[in-house]
């Protein structure tokens, strides 16, 4: 199987963890800030561990909201460095439903209104032209999973 990076791009509470855990998580390094929050550098501790699974010909799935090319073009980058395949998973926002979901949370992980909203105004759609040997759209089914499309770059 060749080596692949998963990039989740989507707010807070859009689904991304649990699509990651239900989903993609078997096989692959789950690579996720939330892992570290106290840690001082975050980006940089995210990246080396990226780049070590890389290099051990692991596939990684990065679980953040990666919300704009910032943040994914780095890793875009460390996966062309590995000859990786880079795969972009895009939860469309759906803020009203983000924000209930993160008030069901518990204090530990819920997130600050202000950070939801901060996303959603970074938050852009990823494309092709990024970077990405291939992109999918995620939303939920309506029976308790997910409904993975390719991303139709046209709409």
């Amino acid at each position: 199987m060749p080596v692949e990076l998963a990039v989740l791009i989507g707010l807070q509470a859009a689904g991304k963890s649990t699509f990651c855990r239900t989903v993609l998580a078997d096989g692959r390094v789950v690579v996720s800030k939330d892992d570290f929050p106290n840690a001082r550098h975050r980006q940089r501790r995210q990246m080396r561990l990226v780049g070590e699974a890389l290099v051990a010909g692991r596939s990684v799935v990065v679980d953040n909201t990666n919300p704009s090319p910032a943040q994914w073009q780095p890793l875009v980058d460390a996966a062309r460095e590995h000859g990786a395949t880079v795969v972009g998973y895009w939860f469309p926002p759906d803020p009203a439903g983000s924000a209930a979901r993160n008030a069901a949370r518990d204090d530990r992980t819920r997130v600050p209104d202000a950070g939801l909203r901060a996303v959603l105004r970074e938050l852009r759609r990823p494309c092709r032209a990024d970077g990405f040997d291939r992109l999918y759209t995620v939303g939920f089914d309506g029976a308790g999973g997910f409904r993975v499309d390719a991303l139709d770059e046209e709409a």
